[in-house]
């Protein structure tokens, strides 16, 4: 029939009979639905008799949706794209796939949207791999016990709340007390470890944004991560989406092998953004006016975390998620279900940033619950004792404010316990190395800063930092193969220690 088509002396009566003795072409059925409802965020569609919860549904001016609501002649389609760009009585048509983002190699040192898309003007992402936002967490059997550190480089938290390789460790927090910083410190710490990191801004400003990844191009270590901006410019529907599409992206490494990390900065915008979706699909609202599913969308996502050792996934994935609290109200609604999903948390203290004590880690309230098992044996002889001398100082030091006489001895533990609380201060976007720690965390402890300022205590620790950067090269390596600090070690910290004290008093006497 083409040939007749295309020859230049085929009659036109033959043509027609040639066409009308071609066997007719197979029916293809499409369903055509129509839009019912427009509101901000989300639509209202009819006509899609067989369309499928959380497929994707494609509209005639070119934006995506999702299904989150089946019912009886209608649906509920939460939109991937601006709203504004739907009109009432628009057709729509199913695409039979589930909404998914691009994974793979491809989008390394790049910045991309919920759905993997580019959004660094760096051209397009050259990738043909697609997988599912939505997957099945592994089960219990096809998981390991989390037994290898994920080192932060943070004092306060590698010391006595660490976190292991495949953990689920919360920052939680009031705004402003530093939550996103220990996030991008511990993506930094990982230059030299080899783990994939992941940060996903959730319903973050342009500006903070662009923060992060300064940072984190700052730091070397943009070329192993991916950031993921779904801004508060961005569609509510694409907020929604963004976590899953993290894990999924961070499922994909673990496959091969490799360990992820991924920061979820933060959950408090993500369980807004699907209030308000809810609401607006007149969802019965429940406590705070959120659906009665709010927990299980985290659950199910939190719960694809993990230390895996099946025959699919062998990697590990670590989630930092992110949480704000009002007023330090740890018992909200929010908080209190992701407290209870995950494997402990890190909280921020507004009254130690007061203090100036950045990082403002409370070690009182943070715990990790499976992380010490991971902890490498330097650090655990370490940690007891740090935990003990700061819990007894602030207890002593509520109780010296109401002006009571003090005895020598409480105040020396006074002392003490402000000179150890000093030496966990750290400045942002300078993640240390476990030995340098370990040399600072042993000498305040052994008493080396009593009696310093901050000003001083920030000098005494920077000597002793390159000290033991240049004397203890065999420290570091039995740290790393995690072997017990001996005494020798810990008495060479000591007088580290002593050395830069001493130092710190001459250069002040060479100066008057």
């Amino acid at each position: 029939m083409t040939d007749l088509m295309t020859h230049p002396s085929t009659h036109p009566e033959a043509l027609i009979e040639a066409l009308l003795a071609a066997p007719p072409p197979a029916p293809r059925l499409s369903e055509i639905g129509q839009v019912d409802e427009v509101a901000d965020g989300i639509v209202v569609v009819s006509g899609l008799e067989r369309a499928l919860s959380d497929e994707v549904l494609q509209f005639a001016s070119g934006v995506q949706g999702v299904v989150l609501d089946v019912e009886p002649g209608r649906l509920g389609v939460v939109l991937l794209g601006p709203s504004d760009r739907v009109t009432v009585g628009e057709s729509v048509t199913r695409s039979h796939r589930v909404v998914s983002a691009k994974v793979g190699p491809a989008l390394l040192g790049r910045v991309v949207d919920a759905l993997g898309n580019a959004r660094d003007g760096k051209g397009v992402i050259k990738t043909e791999l697609l997988r599912p936002v939505e997957a099945q967490a592994p089960k219990i059997l096809d998981r390991q016990a989390i037994t290898r550190p994920l080192a932060t480089g943070i004092k306060a938290i590698d010391a006595a709340v660490p976190v292991g390789l495949g953990q689920r460790e919360l920052i939680i927090g009031d705004r402003q007390t530093g939550k996103t910083s220990i996030a991008v410190d511990a993506i930094l710490n990982q230059k030299t470890t080899g783990v994939i990191c992941i940060y996903c801004a959730i319903g973050q400003r342009g500006d903070a944004v662009a923060k992060v990844i300064g940072a984190i191009r700052e730091g070397g270590m943009m070329e192993r991560s991916i950031v993921m901006s779904a801004g508060d410019e961005d569609a509510a529907g694409l907020a929604y989406v963004a976590p899953y599409a993290a894990m999924t992206m961070a499922e994909y490494f673990a496959a091969q092998g490799k360990d992820v990390l991924v920061v979820l900065d933060d959950l408090t915008h993500h369980a807004r953004s699907y209030r308000e979706l809810s609401l607006l699909l007149r969802r019965p609202p429940g406590r705070e006016a959120f659906p009665g599913d709010i927990f299980y969308i985290h659950a199910r996502l939190l719960e694809r975390a993990g230390q895996f050792n099946d025959a699919k996934v062998s990697g590990s994935i670590t989630v930092l998620p992110v949480v704000e609290t009002q007023a330090e109200n740890l018992s909200a609604y929010i908080p209190t279900n992701l407290i209870s999903i995950t494997d402990g948390q890190i909280y921020l203290s507004p009254r130690l940033v007061r203090k100036n004590q950045f990082p403002a880690v409370d070690l009182g309230v943070s715990v990790s619950r499976v992380g010490g098992k991971s902890q490498s044996r330097a650090f655990r002889s370490v940690a007891g004792n740090l935990r003990v001398t700061l819990s007894q100082f602030e207890e002593l030091e509520d109780f010296a404010r109401f002006g009571t006489r003090l005895d020598d001895e409480t105040r020396a533990r006074l002392t003490r316990g402000a000179a150890v609380r000093a030496s966990l201060r750290q400045p942002e976007r300078d993640p240390m190395p476990a030995v340098e720690q370990l040399a600072v965390l042993v000498a305040a402890m052994e008493g080396q800063f009593d009696g310093l300022d901050d000003t001083e205590t920030l000098e005494v620790m920077a000597r002793l930092r390159e000290a033991a950067a240049r004397d203890l090269g065999d420290v570091a390596e039995a740290i790393s193969e995690n072997r017990d600090l001996a005494d020798d070690d810990r008495a060479r910290m000591v007088a580290l220690g002593k050395t830069a004290r001493e130092d710190l008093g001459g250069a002040d006497d060479a100066n008057a």
